[in-house]
Formats: structure tokens, sequence, C-alpha cells
């Protein structure tokens, strides 16, 4: 599968559009981490804890939003874009959201 944050793909031509795809995730850290974590805003710098979190978060949204993309028969996501909320201390959501197509050369 394809996946570009472009409206095209250089190259191919978009021969059938498919429709809006999307994947999301809510993922939260124990409160240990989340405790070290409210360290570290204290003396500044990355908060590693939460990095590996959106990091992880990205993968199941992407992977979610490619099986929701195959399912209506398309070989390309285009126009990818991903937004996060806060839905309480210590979790958040992620959503990755595209346009799936048929691409050919």
């Amino acid at each position: 599968m394809l996946i570009v944050n472009t409206n095209d793909v250089p190259g191919k031509t978009i021969t059938e559009v498919k429709g809006l795809v999307r994947g999301s995730t809510i993922q939260s850290k124990h409160i240990g981490k989340d405790f070290m974590a409210g360290l570290k805003t204290i003396v500044g710098g990355e908060i590693t804890a939460y990095t590996e979190m959106l990091e992880s978060a990205r993968k199941v949204a992407i992977d979610r939003m490619t099986k929701d993309a195959q399912q209506l028969g398309a070989n390309a996501i285009v126009n990818v874009r991903f937004a996060t909320s806060a839905i309480m201390q210590g979790s958040a959501e992620l959503l990755a959201y595209g346009t799936a197509v048929v691409v050919e050369d």
C-alpha cells in the first residue's frame, strides 16, 4: 500500500477514488511513567515515555487506516493527515486519515 501526504503520486495516475479512510487509537501510559513524565516537566527536555506512546499510536492508526483502504479495494492512500487530542491526563487519541484511491503507472 502506497501512503503519501500529497494530493497525487508523481509518475502515477489516480484512476479511481474509493473514499475517506481512517484509523484511530487511544493509548495511555501507566501511572509510574506518567508520574516520571510529570517530574520531567520541572527540569525540561523530551518526555520519552510520551514520544514512545505517540509513535506506537501512529503505527496502530496507520495499520487500521491501511486495512480500511484495502477493504475498499484501494492500492494507495493520498492526502494523509494526522490529528491528536488529549482524552484525559496521560492518554491521547491519534487519528490517521486520507483518501483511498487506485493508482496505475
